[in-house]
C-alpha cells in the first residue's frame, strides 16, 4: 500500500519508543523476566513491525489489519506500564514519562487507522 513505511510519522514515532520501553524493561526486577518484560518487550516491537509490513502489503484490508494488530499492541504496552506502576516498578515521574508517549502514539495511530478506514468506504461507495 505505502511506498516507502519509514516516512510514515507513526512508524517514526514506534521506532523512538521501542529504546524507551527497553530502558524500561531494564528497570524491572528478574523474576518479572517471563512475564512483565516479555510482554512489554513482544509489545513495543510489534509496533514498527506491523506499521511496516501492512504498509507493504498490495491490500488496503491488511494494511488496516496490520495497523489494528499495531494499535492493539500499543494498548497491550499501556497496561503493562499501568501495572508497573501500581506494583511499584515506577516512580509517578518515570511512568508520566513513557505513559505519555504511548498515549501520543495510540492517539496518533488511531487517527491514520480512521482515516484509512474512511478512504476505504470511500472507495467503496465510488465503486
Amino acid at each position: 500500500m505505502q511506498a516507502n513505511f519509514r516516512e510514515l510519522k507513526i512508524w517514526k514515532f514506534s521506532m523512538d519508543l521501542v529504546p524507551e520501553i527497553y530502558k524500561v524493561i531494564a528497570l524491572l526486577p528478574v523474576e518479572e523476566s517471563n512475564n512483565l518484560k516479555d510482554q512489554m518487550r513482544r509489545a513495543v516491537t510489534s509496533l514498527p513491525l506491523n506499521i511496516a509490513e501492512g504498509a507493504s502489503s498490495k491490500s488496503l484490508k491488511m494494511y488496516l489489519s496490520h495497523l489494528n494488530y499495531a494499535y492493539a499492541s500499543a494498548q497491550e504496552l499501556s497496561v503493562a506500564l499501568m501495572l508497573c506502576f501500581k506494583i511499584g516498578y515506577l516512580s509517578d515521574v518515570q511512568f508520566h514519562k513513557i505513559f505519555d508517549r504511548v498515549d501520543r502514539f495510540n492517539r496518533a495511530s488511531y487517527k491514520f487507522l480512521i482515516n484509512l478506514e474512511q478512504k476505504e468506504l470511500k472507495e467503496k461507495l465510488d465503486f
